[in-house]
């Protein structure tokens, strides 16, 4: 699960960055700003780091307008959310919407002649693009935007579309009184209802299934197309359709809108079930973790009364599988209720279902359990021997939990006395090629030790354990104290005893709203949610309500956001619940303590990988729950929907005295929230703001303390090694192996139905990163705060305070209405105070969690993104971070710096500088020889000397660099010196080099530095000299704006867009590059920034081509052929040489209007049940094939690098160690390049496709379609390579340096 965030207390206002699964998505899949969502992170570029700032909704906010009625949470209309708060690197999965659009600063009158100068197809492709944006946010003044099927008990548990902008919207015709007469039919079936509502409810008397079972009766209608006639007949089947009338809550004189009209035609066909998989998938989610809700409340009676409820449904029928009867069997088997389970049994098979192996474990289990007599233990034996299944596979195939396998054991040998369980599977040996001496036992040497002895390891994992069984942690932040005066004193006070109050408050009002739901013959709204309110301890959800007001920011934060964030805090605890009680956790405990034995330097060494070890353990272990045990995500409807109730309950009920800060006033209880709305653009926001008085308490009181979830702070014990997709990583919290988007299951699938031995490379590579010790350089951090509390430094990355963000203009007396030039100049000032104190805040998190563990050994667990890159989990602080992160960070392992180590360091230190990227590494050491007196002057008087280090590239890691340097060169022996400094190596331009090397690109190779070359090439500097070559003609030619970019074509101006040429950046997004780099130039003329950007893009394109010409054969290759396949309706898909299922996660987004109670909750939804995204798949499919090559060149490197004893990380294609060990890193990263290039990489990945998406069945008499003809013959012919050498990569000194 992603990390937790952290709270903030301070004078500033709290502030938190949600708490958000992950989810890493391509950086590729396009660069035009667009209205809707994307799914991901979206940006062109290399794969963001781990950073988030904090929310900070101010920086969107033109203006707040309050319900028109004044009253917090009072109900809206449809509306669309879009969140707020800066992105940094990668996206934490909360709901991934975006704000802002890219500004161009072209000048007016350049803009009004963009017209004459843009090329034809780029014009029409922009016009296309707003023309969409325009339909989509165009509504007429009576349409139908909602189709709703009223379930009987109301419970509003429904999804309903707004129709896209591709889809008809017919306007129905109001003719005289028509809008009156059917309004009085929609009150009249309203009251046939009700009816209906309190039938239902006297045969219905079980309060948790009475609940559920109005969830059942909803099918979630996700595409239907209203006619748009209203029908007048009365005689309509009751409950099949509702109509209502609302008033848009955007403004008070809003015309009314049909928000639910039952189709006539779909009303004749009431079995009829949506086209769309997407309501079948979501149906399915919410049955399974209602059933399993049950389950861990262990309510037999009423989970079979919902199964049961389910199976009378058509609709519902057909989403019931196996396993939803299997959940059933399970409470049953538990209280040893045989009779029940039989009939269970017989309606699975009359359901035409058929049994599996889980069923027959959980009938011997409850046989065992209520020591059944032989002869019913001998049927059930012999049933599950007619299905084909032998006795052993239940114990090698089936998950257990708590003593269940010892249950089904007793009750097998009640009738087989001799019965033994089947010896282990023998470790599979991984077969890929490319690893087949790494795995080979003959090779294998001992896992190398830690410096901690076994018993220092196992109070650090009661340490680890202790931190995520409180589920937060609560730490000091490093902002200076304010000095504690009367006045903070005193709202400290204030603040302790309100908080009691609201504690209470809370705890009351959910108590209350329990009982209401309890009540057998009455039937809230919120009732659906009833079994979810009772998985915890009240305390818990009062706990999470808390944590979230104390948290909020004073310019609030967006409805869903915080609604999804309850509801995924609330899933997170059930789960570590369940391991509790399912016995995994005594489980795991006793297994780590042996486990430790592998890395203690107090034990035998030990031939075996973390994975292999932990395998082992777990096989001699026996009996006792299965670790890797499978639980069913919440649906994203669900944890909406319970978020938004807690949320009115923590709305409702927390109230502060009006008077409590001017006693002149009247004491009267006030809300301390307030559901209002803000408008950016012509979207309509909704939002949970604090009253200004709690605020200003807040402010008063200057708290200083963070709160992060435990899954936010590093490890304090070596990870839990990953053994399987579902298994590793934390002790306690729930991680998936590979981050993806919500709604989104396809990558789980995958990876379950591979062969575990196929993920064994991916795994160990992902476990011997995570198990890279750490620790912190107390020196620099130490200036890093000073800095950081004094007013901060832009120019050193440390965000100043938002005491010095700009003021906001002041309007002219005389003028009467605001310019529109004064009103952009106010956005642009309100924008930079909120981006500074998004930074801010992202600071302080990153160097708080630093202050907190700086005397302590820690570890970054890491899981990877769909492409295969990996991530440490821990957000906020790790390797992966800026400048001012990774300058903080060393290993915790030290080395002698060897007869190279110092001269690795100096060399190091002036490739942070950016001084010399065009010189031999001998001149950079020797440069770096000639400045010993200003290294040796920073290193002594960082702040007070010549301050060298501040006008480097990476100021920071360059003074830690110094610092390191200052201490081996004045060390008695410098070749003795224990260095605990990472040293980096960086790939040049990585991604261009694994296309050059796919291509047998002679020219491209050459300049990516595979070939020999006493100086390193810069691909940079020849694009910008190739560029000024075409400019040089065109100027002659007499072309305007080649004659005005003279003297202003260099290497920076293009170097972001070479870089991300590989990674799928278009046309569009490079111009916007490169904007930005003129406009840092300021000398360039303003009016000509636009056309200047626009000749420069096409120009880089050309000189790309010219150089790479099997670099775009290549990515044309790869780009139609995931066109066409996206075209035919299925998603690209692919497995990287190391064995690891990719799928591009990119389908049709589909608007679900939420119908919650403060306000109706628009979201859009992205899932893979959905049609793929042509365009996405297409656009996305080059770079993120690249990607998974360099992760898989940076996994074998890894890999190898254990073998050889050596400490390895990476930042993607950077590669960190010991500066003692740098040589070896680079044979080893040379090597496995070559070995990684030297596969039919292409040729594999046609063979997988065609056999994928072409092959049909031999006996299939049907022709062949067009699309796949067409597909065969693109998929066939594989781009041809060039002459080059890849041996010669061998020998490049300049290929990673």
């Amino acid at each position: 699960m992603a990390a937790g965030p952290p709270r903030l207390m301070a004078a500033g206002g709290g502030r938190q960055a949600g708490n958000r699964r992950w989810a890493m998505a391509t950086a590729a899949t396009g660069d035009r700003p667009r209205r809707r969502e994307r799914p991901g992170m979206g940006g062109p570029g290399r794969g963001g780091g781990g950073e988030r700032a904090g929310r900070g909704l101010g920086r969107c906010l033109p203006f707040i307008n309050r319900h028109p009625d004044g009253c917090p949470g009072s109900p809206a209309a449809v509306t669309r959310l879009r969140p707020r708060g800066a992105r940094l690197g990668t996206a934490h999965s909360g709901i991934p919407w975006r704000i802002f659009r890219s500004y161009s600063s072209a000048s007016t009158k350049e803009k009004a002649n963009r017209n004459g100068t843009c090329e034809r197809s780029e014009l029409l492709e922009v016009l296309k693009a707003r023309a969409k944006q325009l339909q989509g946010s165009s509504v007429p003044e009576v349409t139908v935007s909602k189709v709703e099927l009223a379930a009987l008990d109301n419970d509003k548990y429904q999804e309903a579309v707004v129709p896209g902008p591709k889809e008809k919207q017919p306007v129905p015709r109001a003719r005289g009184d028509g809008l009156a007469r059917s309004n009085t039919w929609a009150k009249d079936l309203q009251k046939e209802m009700c009816s209906q509502q309190l039938k239902m409810k006297q045969e219905l008397p079980s309060a948790a299934s009475l609940a559920l079972e109005g969830q059942a009766k909803v099918e979630v209608k996700a595409e239907t197309r209203p006619t748009a006639k209203i029908m007048k007949s009365p005689k309509i089947p009751k409950t099949k359709a509702a109509t209502a009338w609302n008033q848009s809550s955007g403004s008070p004189h809003s015309k009314p809108r049909v928000v639910g009209v039952k189709e006539a035609a779909e009303l004749k066909r009431p079995q009829r079930m949506p086209k769309d998989k997407s309501n079948q998938q979501v149906l399915q989610q919410t049955i399974q973790s209602n059933l399993e809700c049950f389950l861990f409340l262990q309510q037999a009676e009423e989970a079979e009364r919902y199964l049961l409820l389910c199976h009378s449904s058509p609709a519902k029928r057909k989403v019931l599988d196996t396993g939803a009867f299997n959940i059933v069997m399970r409470i049953w088997a538990r209280k040893g209720c045989l009779n029940r389970l039989d009939r269970l049994f017989s309606i699975l098979e009359a359901a035409g279902l058929q049994p599996n192996l889980d069923s027959y474990a959980v009938a011997l289990e409850c046989m065992g359990r209520n020591q059944s007599p032989p002869k019913a233990i001998l049927r059930y034996l012999q049933k599950l021997n007619n299905s084909g299944f032998h006795v052993d596979e239940l114990f090698q195939k089936c998950l257990f939990e708590e003593d269940e396998k010892e249950m089904v054991l007793w009750a097998i040998r009640t009738v087989q006395p001799n019965y033994q369980l089947p010896p282990p599977p023998s470790p599979k040996i991984c077969k890929s090629s490319l690893l087949q001496d790494f795995y080979s036992r003959e090779t294998m040497a001992s896992y190398p030790k830690l410096h901690f002895s076994a018993k220092e390891l196992q109070e650090r994992f009661q340490q680890q354990l202790e931190m995520e069984l409180k589920n937060t942690i609560t730490i000091e932040s490093v902002e200076a104290a304010k000095p504690l005066t009367p006045q903070a004193i005193k709202a400290r006070e204030l603040l302790g005893t309100l908080r009691s109050q609201w504690h209470n408050a809370i705890l009351q009002a959910l108590q209350n709203s329990k009982r209401s739901m309890a009540r057998p013959k009455r039937l809230s709204k919120y009732s659906v949610l009833y079994p979810y309110l009772c998985l915890l301890p009240d305390e818990d959800y009062v706990d999470i309500m808390l944590q979230i007001l104390n948290d909020l920011s004073p310019q609030g934060e967006s409805l869903a956001v915080l609604a999804r964030e309850l509801g995924s805090k609330v899933y997170d605890r059930y789960i570590i619940q369940r391991k509790l009680r399912s016995g995994q956790l005594d489980k795991v405990q006793k297994i780590y303590e042996n486990y430790i034995q592998l890395l203690a330097n107090d034990s035998q060494p030990k031939q075996y990988m973390p994975r292999e070890y932990w395998e082992k353990l777990v096989a001699e272990a026996g009996f006792g729950p299965s670790l890797n045990l499978k639980t069913c995500s919440w649906p994203c409807v669900l944890l909406m929907r319970l978020g938004m109730h807690m949320l009115e309950l923590l709305v409702k009920a927390v109230k502060v005295p009006r008077n409590i800060l001017n006693r002149r006033l009247e004491s009267k209880p006030i809300p301390v929230l307030y559901h209002v709305y803000s408008f950016y653009s012509n979207w309509q926001v909704g939002l949970i703001r604090p009253h200004p008085i709690f605020s200003q308490l807040v402010s008063n009181a200057a708290e200083t303390t963070l709160t992060f979830n435990s899954s936010a702070m590093p490890m304090l014990c070596p990870p839990v090694p990953w053994t399987s997709p579902s298994f590793g990583a934390f002790v306690l919290n729930d991680t998936k192996l590979m981050r993806f988007m919500d709604e989104t299951t396809h990558h789980q699938l995958l990876l379950e139905q591979s062969p575990l031995v196929n993920l064994h490379p991916v795994l160990d590579a992902l476990n011997q990163l995570g198990n890279c010790a750490w620790k912190i350089n107390q020196p620099v951090l130490d200036i890093i705060i000073s800095i950081f509390n004094d007013k901060g430094d832009e120019k050193l990355d440390i965000p100043p305070p938002l005491s010095e963000a700009p003021k906001p203009p002041t309007p002219s007396s005389n003028s009467s209405t605001w310019s529109k030039s004064f009103k952009h100049e106010v956005f642009l000032c309100k924008k930079k105070t909120a981006e500074m104190h998004s930074l801010r805040m992202d600071a302080l998190y990153k160097l708080s969690i630093a202050n907190y563990v700086r005397d302590k050994v820690f570890w970054f667990p890491h899981n990877m993104d769909f492409r295969g890159r990996t991530y440490p989990c821990p957000p906020y602080f790790n390797h992966l971070g800026n400048d001012v992160t990774r300058a903080i960070l060393l290993f915790a392992e030290g080395r002698p710096l060897g007869p190279r180590g110092l001269d690795w360091l100096k060399i190091h230190l002036i490739n942070l500088t950016g001084l010399k990227k065009k010189n031999a590494l001998q001149e950079r050491l020797e440069y770096a020889n000639e400045i010993m007196e200003d290294i040796l002057d920073s290193a002594d008087r960082p702040l007070t000397g010549r301050k060298w280090w501040m006008d480097t590239d990476e100021p920071w890691q360059a003074l830690a660099c110094c610092m390191e340097i200052a201490k081996a060169s004045r060390s008695p022996d410098p070749a003795a010196y224990i260095s605990h400094f990472p040293v980096h190596q960086d790939g040049s331009c990585n991604g261009l080099q694994h296309y050059a090397a796919l291509g047998r690109d002679l020219s491209g190779a050459a300049s990516v530095n595979l070939v020999p070359c006493g100086l390193p090439q810069d691909v940079y500097s020849a694009v910008a000299q190739q560029v000024e070559e075409f400019r040089k003609k065109d100027a002659e030619r007499g072309l305007k704006i080649a004659q005005v970019l003279q003297g202003f074509i260099s290497r920076k101006v293009v170097k972001q867009t070479v870089m991300t040429v590989v990674y799928g950046v278009t046309r569009y997004g490079g111009r916007l590059q490169i904007e930005k780099r003129l406009k840092e130039i300021d000398e360039f003329p303003e009016e000509y920034l636009w056309e200047a950007s626009h000749y420069l893009v096409k120009q880089v394109f050309n000189s790309i081509k010219e150089m790479f010409s099997a670099t775009r054969d290549i990515q044309n290759w790869l780009t139609e052929s995931a066109k066409l396949i996206a075209q035919s309706g299925r998603t690209v898909e692919w497995v990287t040489p190391l064995g690891l299922p990719i799928i591009q996660p990119y389908y049709r987004s589909r608007s679900t209007v939420l119908n919650c109670g403060m306000q109706r909750l628009s979201v859009k939804n992205s899932n893979s049940s959905q049609k793929p995204d042509t365009v996405k798949q297409k656009n996305a499919f080059p770079p993120n094939f690249i990607h998974s090559l360099d992760s898989t060149h940076m996994m074998l490197t890894a890999l190898h690098c254990l073998r050889k004893g050596l400490t390895f990380v990476s930042v993607h294609d950077c590669y960190w160690t010991h500066a003692l060990t740098v040589d070896v890193m680079n044979q080893v990263c040379r090597q496995q390049f070559v070995a990684l290039h030297s596969e039919k990489i292409l040729q594999d990945l046609s063979e997988f496709m065609l056999e994928k998406y072409c092959s049909s069945s031999s006996s299939s008499t049907e022709p062949i379609a067009h699309w796949q003809k067409r597909l065969m013959e693109q998929l066939s012919n594989v781009p041809r390579t060039g002459e080059f050498n890849l041996k010669q990569v061998m020998d490049s000194t300049y290929f990673f340096s």
